[in-house]
């Protein structure tokens, strides 16, 4: 699955709009607290947060992430907005919760 796959998945919303999805995901990571997801989250991942400032950002590009999910219509900080989009790290939000992310994309083979 690659990252575009997500964009056409109506459950997620493209908050990075004109980053390219073309990464490839080769796993997922929920997480919240950063040390940890920087241990413990591997190149490719995508990442499930609730962490919505401009660290993320500079975690997923450190790691190699392929994007950010962001659930339950959580509000995304301009300033990671802007840094994601300047990155090329894709952010999607989701009316889901983590739990439901993660099964979803189960369900949709990855």
């Amino acid at each position: 699955m690659r990252v575009d796959d997500l964009y056409q998945m109506t459950e997620f919303q493209l908050i990075t709009i004109g980053v390219k999805g073309e990464k490839e995901i080769t796993g997922g990571y929920c997480g919240d607290l950063l040390s940890w997801v920087m241990a413990h989250a591997q190149k490719g991942n995508l990442w499930i947060t609730v962490q919505t400032h401009v660290n993320i950002v500079a975690i997923a590009t450190l790691l190699e992430l392929s994007c950010i999910i962001v659930p339950e219509d959580i509000t995304i900080e301009e300033e990671t907005i802007e840094k994601s989009t300047e990155e090329g790290i894709a952010i999607l939000r989701s009316h889901l919760n983590s739990f439901e992310i993660a099964k979803l994309l189960s369900e949709r083979g990855m």
